[in-house]
């Protein structure tokens, strides 16, 4: 079974009112509207609770625009809002969410079941005396097992057991209205008094947030749909206005009403019951059906995302296996037993908390799916519900906020947890068969950075070396690709080129060509872009990539070669040489054979032969080597020959002025060459001892090549490691 294809599409299939909106409307219109509705209006006063309603409100309200936008762009499988954010920030940020996703729906299981027992337990006769917290447990582990028993059964028939809930929650509403003006009315509270909330305005948002945020219960039947393209948008939507309406209209019933006092309305309880027609008798049906029909909510979402983790390879396989009926049975049970299992804990308000906060980390990133979609652009993504990306980040920002002011310490925690599991999913390398945004907003980026980019080209303050190495097979030629890293410090670019000689029609497929080379790089630890090419011949081809390679202002400025035992490659490259200086691309050509281990280098020299443009490469080259970890304990030496005492003050002069400039901290030696020996073998025998020797190279005349080949050749066997460089013309990233 692939990710893409997901697992066995249930056997019953639900549309927009029994699979989106009921589970959702009747998970916002829960335990909070019934408990401590009345205690927000006492404390804050008419005006102040419409706007915690209004800015609580518009949080989810944006998040569920975002979250219908990104549904209107794809079919949305099993896992609801775990699948839309893996199939838009990608699989590893997907499983960060969908882990902690699965285990607050669990434990909202338990937290709606203890909330239930509760809540029957208020209408204990006192003649039977005080339940204890035993009793409670005992019933909230009956309620959990009864409502898993019945959603592993038949997802229908826990769907179709919430149409009389929902009718019990209208009842007690029309109850508490009707009742509210049964006695007249009076004029609402409109300052804020803070009676039995003296923490303060934010304490009482953050205790009320929790009431609007239960609009994804429809989202988690995401796989169940007959069309969740269409059913998701419509089913959220209007389950997020039918909740708005309802928590605007509750609290002016609640402040105008003549039944009840503020001082009465600021106690926490069950005070609907006091205003309410016929009291008890219409408002607990519509309590207890309300936090029931939220545990049934939990209960089908949370196995199902379970599912769809395991239909990506988070999760043991065997958890996405379905019954006949459609219906995630081992998840089912698996929930149902770690919810059972969390009874044991007892007291579960602080986690209550953090449960709360993990489900606000999915909005933030639900938020940042649409806003990414939005800013990227991707062909791909044409949603028929468009959110501007500035509203759905203004959403993201909202829940951050809000996650702070309930808890900092367990808004941290939850940061955390998912950053660790982020890292983990990151580890596994893990692999997917669909795209995500990621890749798109690579490209934005690097689209919009190049066009900066090309504003600042030729900068000398920015040079640094881009790189164009033709090495064969990286594979083999590890060191050398490491050496180009070293030198662009691993924040240029290194391009690492397959020149293939023949013709395309025998040539093997490049793609493979280019997967093998990434393979190889990537086992040697280096850092570099592959390329392969089918060329006619050497030299044209070489010639004819250099002139091509990049993109818009980002060109490679500096071909490099590796050393061939073959003398005419050598002169072939001595060729190129010429022809690329004219384009403005430096080259180096390399003679490799490590003096000493990675780390243990001491000595870097460079032979100054008196051009300039040459010595300011070979200067910025050996600095940038040395700022690399394996290299920064090495020393530079600028060196040079002279031919008597008088040219050799004369130099030392030069380069006393010129290398303080260069604050690149090279000290300098220039050597009078004795009686009866060659500069060459002066040069040898002085940097016999060093980690790596800079050389400056010239543009050998047409017809030259050959014995040019020969004198470097005779020069780079006397050194441990050779660098011959050139510079094109005036060197672009000037010194001084």
């Amino acid at each position: 079974m692939t990710a893409d294809s997901g697992p066995t599409p249930p056997a019953y299939r639900f549309g927009t009112f029994l699979g989106v909106y009921t589970p959702s409307v009747l998970t916002i219109l829960g335990l909070i509207m019934y408990l401590r509705f009345g205690w927000v209006v006492g404390n804050l006063g008419l005006p102040m609770t419409l706007f915690v309603v209004l800015l609580a409100s518009s949080i989810t309200f944006i998040t569920a625009l975002s979250a219908s936008a990104v549904a209107t762009n794809m079919r949305v499988g099993v896992g609801g809002e775990y699948f839309m954010v893996s199939r838009s920030l990608g699989l590893e940020l997907g499983g960060a969410i969908g882990i902690p996703l699965f285990l607050c729906r669990t434990l909202s299981i338990t937290f709606y079941s203890f909330g239930l027992a509760e809540a029957v337990l208020v209408v204990w006769p006192q003649s039977w005396g005080v339940p204890s917290p035993a009793l409670e447990q005992m019933l909230a582990a009956a309620i959990i097992v009864l409502i898993t028993l019945v959603s592993g059964k038949s997802a229908v028939l826990a769907l179709r057991l919430q149409i009389p809930i929902m009718l019990a929650v209208g009842l007690s509403i029309v109850a508490l209205a009707v009742g509210a003006f049964s006695e007249g009315t009076r004029a609402p509270e409109i300052a804020m008094t803070l009676r039995t909330a003296p923490e303060g305005f934010w304490y009482i948002f953050a205790v009320f947030f929790p009431a609007v945020t239960g609009f994804t219960a429809g989202i988690g039947m995401s796989g169940d749909l007959k069309d969740s393209r269409r059913s998701i948008p419509r089913g959220t939507i209007a389950a997020v206005i039918t909740g708005l309406v309802v928590y605007l209209t509750v609290p002016v019933v609640l402040a105008v009403s003549g039944k009840i006092t503020p001082e009465e309305l600021a106690v926490p309880g069950v005070i609907w019951t006091s205003v309410a027609v016929l009291g008890a008798w219409l408002v607990f049906p519509g309590l207890w059906g309300a936090i029931l029909s939220s545990a049934f909510g939990s209960v089908l979402g949370g196995p199902r995302v379970l599912q769809a983790l395991a239909a990506d390879g988070l999760a043991p396989s065997f958890l996405s296996r379905v019954s006949k009926t459609g219906q995630p049975t081992i998840a089912t049970w698996i929930s149902g037993a770690l919810a059972l299992a969390a009874v044991a804990l007892g007291e579960l308000n602080a986690v209550a908390q953090f449960v709360t906060i993990l489900f606000l980390t999915l909005y933030v990133v639900i938020n940042l799916a649409s806003c990414l979609e939005s800013l990227v652009g991707d062909p791909s993504y044409r949603p028929t519900i468009r959110v501007p990306w500035q509203a759905s980040l203004l959403g993201s920002i909202g829940a951050v906020v809000v996650m702070f002011l309930i808890n900092p310490i367990a808004c941290l925690a939850a940061i955390v947890l998912e950053g660790l599991l982020y890292a983990a999913l990151r580890r596994r390398s893990l692999k997917k068969q669909w795209g995500d945004v990621r890749a798109g907003l690579w490209m934005a980026l690097a689209r919009f950075a190049l066009l900066k980019l090309r504003c600042h080209e030729g900068d000398p303050r920015n040079w640094r070396p881009q790189i164009l190495l033709f090495a064969g097979d990286p594979g083999k030629r590890a060191n050398l690709v490491r050496l180009a890293s070293w030198f662009n410090q691993d924040r240029g670019i290194v391009t690492v080129c397959k020149l293939l000689v023949g013709d395309m029609e025998d040539a093997p497929d490049l793609l493979t060509v280019r997967r093998d080379m990434d393979r190889e790089l990537d086992e040697a630890g280096v850092v570099a872009f592959p390329e392969a090419h089918v060329v006619p011949q050497f030299e044209d081809g070489v010639i004819a990539v250099t002139q091509a390679n990049g993109i818009a202002g980002f060109h490679s400025n500096t071909i490099m070669f590796g050393w061939s035992r073959r003398r005419e490659r050598l002169e072939s490259q001595l060729r190129i040489l010429r022809a690329v200086s004219r384009a403005g691309k430096n080259t180096i050509i390399t003679h490799l054979n490590w003096a000493h281990e990675p780390g243990m280098q001491t000595r870097i020299d460079i032979w100054w032969g008196g051009l300039q443009d040459n010595g300011d490469l070979m200067l910025m080259l050996a600095y940038l080597l040395r700022m690399n970890p394996e290299w920064h304990k090495a020393r530079i030496f600028v060196r040079s020959v002279a031919r008597d005492e008088e040219e050799r003050e004369r130099q030392l002069e030069s380069l006393g002025r010129l290398l303080p400039e260069t604050r690149i901290g090279a000290e300098s030696e220039v050597i009078v060459k004795p009686e009866g020996k060659g500069v060459r073998q002066v040069m040898q025998e002085v940097s016999r001892d060093a980690s790596i020797v800079f050389l400056g190279l010239k543009e050998p005349e047409e017809g030259a090549e050959s014995e040019y080949a020969d004198r470097i050749a005779e020069l780079a066997e006397g050194f441990p490691t050779a660098i011959f460089v050139r510079s094109a013309g005036e060197f672009a990233g000037r010194l001084v």
